[in-house]
This record gives structure tokens, sequence and C-alpha cells, in this order.
């Protein structure tokens, strides 16, 4: 059977199907946990503060492993890596639902973001080695519609099984899928032969790389927390900031680099990945306050906020891939602009909404977000990795994926920090409401700011450039 898909014209659409399994249960993966974390902390005898490592372990893992399995990939072959990454991601799923105490948990979600890590770093490489130019846009703004959909369905779903079972169950649903989605890419995916030319891999520069970004990220991770001048802050972004110096001047000197610097050379790899980190950055300074506002100051349920947070990437999921296909007609230069300035449109429109703001007054400002993003992430993606040869697809891919996660993790840093500095608190008595919409606002103001300096970044990219040669 597989042999005949193999050979019909349409093939390289189910291995996009193939691909976007992966990317489902990696995305669902990293949203349903959160649902359940109430129910684990009671269940495994967890704080807050111990409890945080079940989600903060898993993006760490997979932030710091990206470019690293981007690059095996290339070395070895991404269907090989992105197979072994469903069974180390089923693996870890077993594990965290036999999980009896909270730190096994923990430990088993580092297993399971090894696995996730070695999916997220191939799925964009595969979709782009198999799609002919004309069609990589589109194809690539259907996996963005994936990845919406599961950050979509993942609360939802983990409050159905949690209810209907227990918080394990979120962790065992991965089996059948995982193991589903190896069977398929086994069978369907496009042998890829490793690299004839015998390069070595830089272990010393995956080795820094791996641990300056683990300590980098923990640093600021931890900043709202300890304090940005505590000792622990200051020497984890020290230590990882001085890992990550050594592993540039590394890379330059090596023969066969982790990272081939020279790619930052290529100007729409080198915008596109710019861009596509202010874009996560202005996001998620609102994705971090928005349920607060809504819960602490207007005074809507989960339930309630749980639908207004589902507008964003509904409308996303709908604009990608129309935006994908728009951009192999007529390039990415205005979609993505544009989406930036609508982006950071909406994050205007956010920073005017009051204390006594009504339900349907919120909506407008989620559909402008999820249409600006929509808009850009799909050509983005499409001329990031159309501009890198075919060999270095895994780690374009990796590095893309990375940049996704550090604006995220730099987004959600970055607008506490500066919230809490403006005198705001998370939850507010009624003298303080004041102080909080003054504070938010400031903050939607700066991250309006950051989405138009992405637009105006992106504006330089000129169009899709053509890969350069091996």
């Amino acid at each position: 059977m597989f042999e005949k898909i193999k050979s019909a014209p349409n093939y390289r659409w189910y291995v996009l199907a193939t691909v976007s399994v992966g990317t489902f249960m990696a995305t669902l993966d990293s949203s349903i946990v959160n649902v359940a974390l109430p129910t684990i902390s009671s269940q495994l005898y967890a704080d807050i503060a111990t409890l945080q490592w079940v989600v903060t372990a898993y993006l760490l893992t997979i932030s710091s492993l990206l470019p690293v399995f981007g690059r095996t990939a290339d070395l070895l072959g991404r269907k090989k890596i992105f197979s072994i990454g469903f069974l180390i991601f089923i693996f870890g799923s077993l594990l965290c639902g036999i999980s009896d105490n909270i730190w096994f948990l923990v430990g088993s979600r580092i297993v399971q973001a090894v696995g996730a890590s070695m999916l997220m770093a191939n799925s964009a490489a595969i979709i782009t080695g198999i799609f002919p130019p004309n069609e990589r846009g589109r194809a690539l703004g259907l996996t963005g519609t994936v990845v919406a959909l599961g950050s979509l369905t993942g609360p939802a779903l983990g409050g159905i099984l949690i209810g209907l079972t227990s918080w394990r169950s979120i962790f065992f649903i991965n089996l059948p899928i995982g193991i589903l989605g190896f069977l398929v890419a086994r069978s369907l995916l496009p042998n890829d032969e490793p690299q004839k030319t015998q390069e070595s891999f830089d272990f010393f520069g995956a080795i820094t790389f791996t641990a300056g970004m683990i300590s980098l990220l923990l640093g600021i991770n931890n900043a709202e927390d300890w304090g940005w001048t505590s000792s622990p802050v200051l020497l984890s972004l020290t230590i990882g900031v001085s890992l990550l110096v050594v592993f540039f001047f590394n890379e330059r000197k090596v023969d066969h680099p982790l990272i081939d610097l020279s790619l930052f050379m290529n100007r729409p790899f080198m915008i596109g990945n710019l861009s596509g980190l202010l874009s996560f950055i202005a996001l998620f300074a609102n994705n971090m306050l928005l349920p607060f506002y809504l819960q602490q100051i207007l005074g809507y349920s989960p339930s309630h906020v749980g639908l207004l947070m589902t507008v964003f990437p509904i409308t996303m999921a709908i604009v990608a891939p129309i935006s994908g296909h728009a951009s192999d007609k007529f390039g990415p230069l205005v979609l993505t602009t544009s989406g930036l300035t609508i982006t950071g449109i909406s994050l205007f429109y956010f920073s005017t909404l009051t204390a006594t703001a009504q339900f349907y007054q919120i909506i407008p400002g989620a559909v402008l977000a999820g249409l600006g993003m929509g808009m850009f992430q799909s050509p983005n993606n499409s001329s990031v990795m159309s501009s890198v040869p075919r060999q270095k697809l895994g780690i374009a891919g990796g590095i893309n994926s990375l940049v996704r996660n550090l604006g995220m993790i730099i987004g959600i840093a970055f607008s506490v920090s500066l919230f809490e500095a403006l005198g705001g608190v998370t939850k507010p008595n009624q003298d303080q409401v004041v102080a909080f919409m003054s504070a938010y606002h400031t903050v939607m103001l700066v991250a309006m700011s950051i989405a138009f300096i992405g637009a105006i970044v992106s504006l330089n990219r000129k169009s899709y450039a053509k890969a350069v040669k091996a």
C-alpha cells in the first residue's frame, strides 16, 4: 500500500500529513499539561515552585537541542531522526504516565522533550525538501494550522481526559498516536541518504551550545521569581553567555560546525529569523498577561477565559494556509510586513481596553492578533527554509524552531518583569486595579513597538532568495 502511495502524484501531501502528526503531538503536549497542573500538584504533593519544572524542563530541553538534532539529521538522514523522535517521545510519555513523584515526572518530561525536539527540528526540513518552491508556502501554512490546532486542542482535550479518567491519561493518549506516527513515518517518508562527505559532528559545539542555552534560559525563565539581580540568576546568565561566546568562536574555526554561521549572511534567512523572533516576543508579552486581565480585572471564569483565548488559534488556523498559498504566488514581502503591522495594531487595541470592558470588546483584539500572525508565519517560514541548500535544511529548521521558542521565553520574561517594575501585580485588590491597568497598557505599547520594529525588519527581506549552492 505504501509503495503505491509513494508513486502517486500527490505523494508529497501524504508526507505533509505524516509530518503533521508529529508536529501536532509535540504542540499538543506543550499545552495539554497546563490544565493538569493543579491536579498533579495535589496528587504528587508538589508546591508551585517545584511544579513549574514540569513545564520549564520541557521547554528548556527542546530549546537547547533543536539545532543539535537539526544538524544530526543533516548528517544521518532526516527520516531516521524524525522516526526515532517518535519512539523517544512515546517512551517519555509512558514514563510521565507512570510517574509516582514530582521529580520522576520532571525527568520524564525531559525524555519526552528530547523526542519532541527531534520531531520539531526536522518537520519543516522534510516538508521543504519534498515540496517544490511554488507550493512550499501553502504546505508550511498548513503546518502552521496544525500548530494552532494543537495549541487549541490541548487545554480542552486535557480537561475532558482528566474529568473522565485521571491526569495520567494526558500522557498515555500519546502512545497510540505516537506508535501510528512512527509506523507511518518509517513506511511513508522519503528515504534520504546520509551525506556521503565524511563530515564530523561538532561534539564540543553541541556541548557548549546546549549547556549555554540551558543556563541562559534558566536565568531568564526564573528571573521573575528569583530577581534579576539575585546571585543565582546573575551566575546562570553569566555562565550561559560565556559558554555561547565560546561556542561562537568554536564554530568559526572548526571545519564542520554545528551551526554554519554563514547561513546568517543569507539575507532572507537572517531577516526571517530576526523578524520571527520579534513577532513571538511581542505576541507572548500579551499571551502571558491577558489571562490575568480577564480573570483578575474583568472577573471572567476560567471557562470564559478559555473561550476567549481560542479566538486567536482559530483565526490563525484559518488564515495561515491562505497566507501560505498567497505567498507562493506573490512572495513573502507584503504578507509578512502586513502581518506584523496588524499584530502591532492588535497590541495597540489591547492597550485601549479598560477595567470595565465587555466580553465582546476583547474579541477584535484576539482576531487581529490571529490574523496578523497567520499572515506572517507561513510566508516567513517558507522564505527562511527556501533560502538554504538542501543539505542544510535540518539545521535551518532547527534554528527556525529555536527562534520561535526563544521569542516565547523572552516575551514572557520581558512582559512580567516590565509589568512588575511598573507597579503591576497579578492578583490586584480593589486599590491596585488602576496600577494594574496602567502597567498592562504600557507593556502592550512596548510590545506594539516591538511588532512594528519586526515589520520594518521584514520589509528589508526584499523577496525569496534562491538557495545557495552546495
